[in-house]
């Protein structure tokens, strides 16, 4: 994907990824994403380095904290009981009580080994 800054007075004052209008000052930019480790890490807001040609959209990088995805990881756990119930509640014709049921006690087990991890490890192993 093309990706294009328009640059006035050394400041980037607008981004687009299609072509750029008729105004001075627009530039080819690339994006630079660093590496990062799957569940562990996510990008932060970005930077400009509007010194060379593409210039750079550089995304910077941060650790997720082992309390952080833990609450993320229960979340996700209900959650698929909800999409269930939804999808029950959408079509009642499709209704099983006892798939229900079957969900809504296995979220309780999930959330009690989530809740017993200390380290990244041992959440992936829970994947």
């Amino acid at each position: 994907m093309s990706l294009y800054v328009r640059v006035v007075n050394g400041e980037v004052q607008d981004v687009w990824d299609t072509h750029p209008d008729i105004r001075p000052g627009w530039r080819n930019a690339v994006e630079v994403r660093p590496a990062i480790i799957q569940h562990r890490q996510k990008y932060t807001s970005h930077t400009f380095n509007i010194d060379i040609e593409p210039v750079q959209i550089i995304y910077g990088v941060e650790d997720i904290l082992v309390d952080d995805r833990k609450t993320s990881m229960k979340q996700n756990a209900g959650m698929q009981f909800n999409m269930l119930l939804q999808r029950m509640a959408n079509n009642p014709d499709n209704y099983d009580a006892a798939a229900l049921q079957i969900a809504k006690d296995a979220i309780a087990p999930k959330q009690a080994a989530i809740d017993a991890c200390t380290t990244h490890d041992e959440l992936d192993a829970l994947m």
